[in-house]
């Protein structure tokens, strides 16, 4: 039948009564507007850490607290919230659902010690669930399922199993079915606990009797769901073939052990909205969910050595400064220590406990606890922090989760000369918070450019650039980085003299100008014979020739061309390196002129990610963009996805990402890569050379 679950699970045996001790880290994650915000304000309230729960949309939340999200009515970065449930302390951090906003997500979820996915049977959203759920199995979090807005499904619970295994790899297991009455889910019957709940507005559920109704479809649910056990645990399945009903303490043990070896994924139901079936969440999550110890097997962090942390949020406050948020793996911290992280040491100067925009001050932070540490100047999102760095030289190491590609660019320009040192310097802010934006100062465009995951991504940063740091900035379309080059093969010379009293100058050089093959650069050579041009000048006639390609006569940088330097004259006293250079600078120039210069744009190797239902969509963006399509096929290891592999124009990316998520659910994505230059004809060319020529002139 299989291995035994203590053979599958390599964090040994954990009874349901033995449950995890210590402050735990629970992330919550969902696709976008599935209720993750909503389920946080439910939990809070549950908790007795706030006196009610605050409507979302109204900007009441603990959560999205910040005014980019309230203003764009969704989550825009990770919420912290710590609170006291039962006697056991609890982080929760509500991440973004938004996949531009997903990037927060890579630094906090290998933290955690479980995760909860909101989501709702919506197929149109398992896509997205289905790029969650595959990050937690491959970071190796035990996750549960929550199934949101219950009470306004429209479809059997069964059915939405269904729907929702489709994004898991993991089975699915049903721990909750419905109780239905005049088709709206009214409650819900528990299966291991064998007991039924009505749900109450935002109180705890109340308990009742299975009704007659209930009483078959809960037995074939709850068999079902011990089959799925018994898969892992061959006692368990020898009860069920011999008809003997087994202990629930057997079966809550079984629940416990298979989710933290992540064997099954169990599913939960309710309505975040309403506060109904958070209690019981809230139980199983205290009773099966993992603590510390587990996370730090599954981070390679040993149990013993100095007080250890890991930065997963940075967060720049208008009068606080600098606050690092980190978990604490093992040991404990204490305000005004020293801390050590890869790029030096820092004294701790302040540390709180976090409840979404608030701050509740404390003095030690222990093995298990998320605590915001103030003015780590040296600390990055994704360090690894130790109390002593000698002796963590090893913990020190430990590498960061690695930052998506960017896909969106927007060229910037400041609305006030005066404020473009502080630009740079809010960018450095800015990126400290959010690793995933990239600032760039093109010096060959004269463009500073900013780069991220999508159109929201880069607005909400310039919003925070306005509001946190007062630079105001125009944003545009990036300039695209053509080059040309030359058709055909000539012969040119060079002359320069030039006499102005005493010494003068002169340097005269003849030169083969030819073609090369696309990516092959510049080249230079001479077959000089007699002495014509003597050896001294020759790195002089070279770098002359490359002053002509940084602008070519149509406007843009040189490439691909070889100069062959054949013949010239010189001057016993008048010539020099300058004169050479000089000269060799007007045969190029010239000789660009006359060999026929074409136009020559970036062409990208663009590797684009859709679920399958959406090829035909992905490859009419691509041919709208003038793209090739130079394969396609399953996606590997990605049930229901294909790869489109394709070349497509720089100039044609602007709002790829837009159109992709737009035809996608939000799930669609692509890498990209510089692949060739390819020549532009006719009207096109033109047209980009007449724009650029005007730019200049304007300039």
């Amino acid at each position: 039948m299989g291995q035994t679950l203590s053979q599958a699970s390599s964090q040994g045996a954990h009874s349901h009564e033995a449950r995890a001790r210590g402050p735990r880290l629970i992330a919550l994650a969902g696709p976008f507007q599935c209720g993750k915000t909503t389920l946080l304000e439910a939990i809070l309230a549950h908790a007795g850490a706030i006196p009610r729960q605050g409507p979302v949309a109204a900007g009441a939340s603990v959560g999205d607290s910040s005014p980019e999200a309230r203003a764009h009515q969704m989550s825009v970065e990770a919420n912290v919230a710590t609170v006291d449930y039962m006697g056991d302390r609890y982080t929760f951090v509500d991440l973004p659902g938004s996949v531009e906003f997903a990037h927060d997500s890579r630094n906090i979820l290998p933290a955690a010690d479980a995760a909860v996915v909101v989501c709702e049977a919506d197929p149109r959203k398992i896509p997205a669930l289905q790029l969650i759920l595959r990050q937690l199995e491959e970071l190796g979090v035990p996750h549960f399922i929550f199934l949101n807005k219950i009470d306004a499904a429209t479809i059997d619970v069964r059915e939405a199993l269904s729907i929702l295994q489709q994004a898991s790899r993991t089975p699915l297991l049903l721990r909750q079915i419905p109780i239905w009455n005049n088709g709206v889910a009214v409650g819900f019957i528990d299966l291991a606990l064998e007991r039924a709940y009505v749900y109450r507005e935002h109180a705890p559920s109340e308990v009742v009797d299975i009704s007659g109704g209930d009483v078959a479809t809960e037995k074939e649910a709850r068999y079902s769901m011990l089959e799925r056990l018994a898969d892992y645990d061959d006692a368990l399945m020898e009860e069920l073939i011999s008809d003997i009903e087994p202990p629930r303490d057997q079966i809550f043990d079984d629940l416990t052990k298979e989710l933290r070896a992540g064997l099954v994924v169990p599913l939960f139901i309710g309505s975040a909205e309403r506060g109904a079936g958070v209690t019981r969440l809230l139980k199983a999550m205290r009773h099966e969910a993992p603590g510390i110890e587990a996370t730090r097997v599954r981070l390679g962090v040993g149990e013993s050595g100095p007080a250890l942390a890991r930065v997963f949020r940075t967060i720049h406050t208008p009068h606080g400064g600098k606050m690092s948020v980190a978990r604490v793996l093992r040991g404990a911290f204490a305000d005004g220590q020293t801390v050590a992280s890869p790029q030096g040491e820092d004294r701790v100067s302040g540390m709180s406990h976090l409840m979404g925009a608030a701050t509740s001050k404390t003095t030690e932070a222990k093995t298990g606890d998320v605590v915001a540490l103030g003015r780590l100047d040296h600390a990055q999102t994704g360090d690894t922090i130790v109390a002593d760095a000698r002796a963590g030289a090893a913990d020190l190491q430990k590498t960061r989760a690695e930052t998506p590609d960017p896909v969106h660019a927007l060229a910037l320009n400041v609305k006030d000369r005066k404020d473009e040192m502080r630009l740079a310097a809010a960018m450095t802010k800015l990126i400290e918070e959010d690793p995933s934006l990239v600032f760039v100062h093109d010096q060959e465009l004269s463009q500073i450019k900013l780069f991220g995951q999508g159109e929201m991504h880069l607005r909400v940063a310039l919003e925070r650039l306005a509001s946190r740091f007062n630079v105001a900035v125009d944003f545009s379309k990036p300039t695209v980085a053509y080059r040309e080059t030359i058709r055909h093969k000539v012969t040119v010379r060079g002359r320069h003299k030039k006499q102005s009293g005493g010494h003068g100058q002169f340097g005269d050089v003849v030169m083969e100008i030819a073609p090369r093959g696309r990516g092959e650069g510049f080249a230079f050579s001479e077959r000089v014979h007699g002495g014509s041009v003597p050896r001294q000048y020759f790195s002089s006639v070279e770098a002359g020739c490359q002053d002509a390609l940084l602008h070519g006569p149509l406007g843009f940088p040189v490439v691909d061309v070889e100069a062959v330097l054949t013949d010239g004259s010189y001057h016993s006293v008048d010539s020099s390196d300058m004169a050479f250079r000089t000269a060799a600078r007007i045969g190029m120039s010239e000789a660009l002129e006359k060999a026929e210069p074409i136009l020559l744009e970036p062409v990208l190797a663009v590797d684009i990610f859709v679920p399958s239902d959406a090829m035909s969509r992905a490859t009419g963006i691509v041919s709208a963009r003038r793209g090739q399509i130079m394969g396609f096929g399953p996606r590997e290891g990605w049930e229901g996805w294909d790869k489109l592999e394709t070349l497509i124009p720089e100039a044609e990316m602007d709002n790829l990402i837009v159109e992709l998520r737009s035809a996608t659910a939000g799930a669609g994505f692509y890498q990209a890569r510089f692949d060739h230059l390819a020549e532009v004809v006719g009207k096109q060319a033109r047209d980009i050379v007449a724009a650029h020529t005007a730019k200049a002139h304007a300039g």
